[in-house]
């Protein structure tokens, strides 16, 4: 089952229902850039460009306390394990303000107008499509397990934010990424908030502002039916250990010594410590002393098996 810890449930056919966007013109733009595959730049020059983009001035307003779901019923349960999945999915190693912070993306997006109108709509949305608006609805990542006490805290998380828990360091924040990527779009945004591997972003302008959040929660959720055939297991990363030329010299600036190469010839030239004094001394020659009291004992055992055998032979 690719849905950990979901109640069994008739499978649902129908797609996630998704009510055609209400996007000013003048972001329609950058909305369709938001949901274009593909970073423009990874690793180290990613780093280099998020650390170069600098954070939007003012105070984060922060967003306002969640209570369209009751505290009961299909709804909440089934928003609850949406909101448990992507937690766990994006962010299960990052620390809890971490993971309040991706509660509190995929909760204003309920309610702003650009998005779905459901937790497990926004979750969901565009998973049938080239590019997931949660890279883990589509990279295999629910085939895969989960560890039960990551889980554990990430469900308590989620049932903390749809109760009506605020993350306040993210603000109206409906995009993020790894700090380990840098995407086309984020130039765009206003830049957050950074907590842990992760860099968050609201709207520009007014469009990314609380008097924009208008969206109203429409209830009916639900997951849509994968074909199982279709999402495959994300293989586990292999550690490449890269060659041993290619590590750092992890040693003091006015070290004389070095790594030895012996394929130069090169030999220890630090002498073995000496067999006749210090505690070396005393440990080899007691080893000594009880091989030759073994011995002994076990050629006296010898020699008294022999006569008995023999006295036995005599008639």
């Amino acid at each position: 089952m690719l849905w950990p810890q979901a109640p069994r449930r008739p499978a649902v056919q129908a797609k996630v229902a998704e009510a055609p966007a209400a996007i000013p013109r003048q972001y329609l733009a950058l909305a369709a850039m938001t949901e274009q595959a593909g970073p423009v730049a990874q690793g180290a020059r990613a780093r280099e460009e998020n650390e170069r983009l600098g954070f939007a001035g003012g105070a984060v307003p922060a967003a306002r306390p969640f209570h369209a779901l009751a505290q009961a019923g299909e709804d909440h349960a089934r928003a609850l394990q949406c909101l448990t999945q992507a937690i766990y999915y994006e962010a299960a190693t990052e620390p809890e303000s971490g993971q309040r912070a991706v509660a509190q993306v995929v909760l204003n997006r309920v309610r702003h107008p650009a998005f779905a109108k459901t937790v497990c709509g926004v979750v969901y949305q565009r998973f049938d499509a080239s590019v997931c608006q949660f890279s883990f609805v589509c990279d295999g990542s629910l085939a895969r397990r989960p560890v039960a006490s990551l889980w554990n805290r990430a469900r308590r998380i989620a049932a903390g934010a749809l109760a009506g828990a605020v993350e306040r360091s993210v603000g109206t924040a409906t995009h993020y990424h790894a700090d380990y990527v840098f995407p086309g779009w984020a130039p765009h945004l206003a830049k957050l908030a950074r907590i842990g591997a992760h860099i968050f972003y609201r709207w520009p302008g007014v469009w990314g502002l609380p008097p924009a959040f208008t969206g109203r929660y429409a209830g009916g959720e639900h997951v849509p039916a994968f074909d199982p055939a279709s999402v495959t297991a994300a293989a586990r990363p292999e550690i490449d250990y890269p060659p041993i030329a290619a590590l750092p010299e992890r040693r003091a600036a006015n070290d004389l010594g070095g790594r030895m190469d012996p394929a130069k010839g090169w030999t220890l030239s630090i002498p073995d410590p000496p067999r006749d004094g210090g505690a070396l001394g005393r440990m080899l020659a007691a080893q000594e002393r009880g091989k030759d009291e073994v011995g002994e004992r076990t050629g006296t055992v010898a020699l008294a098996a022999g006569d008995h055998a023999m006295g036995e032979g005599q008639p």
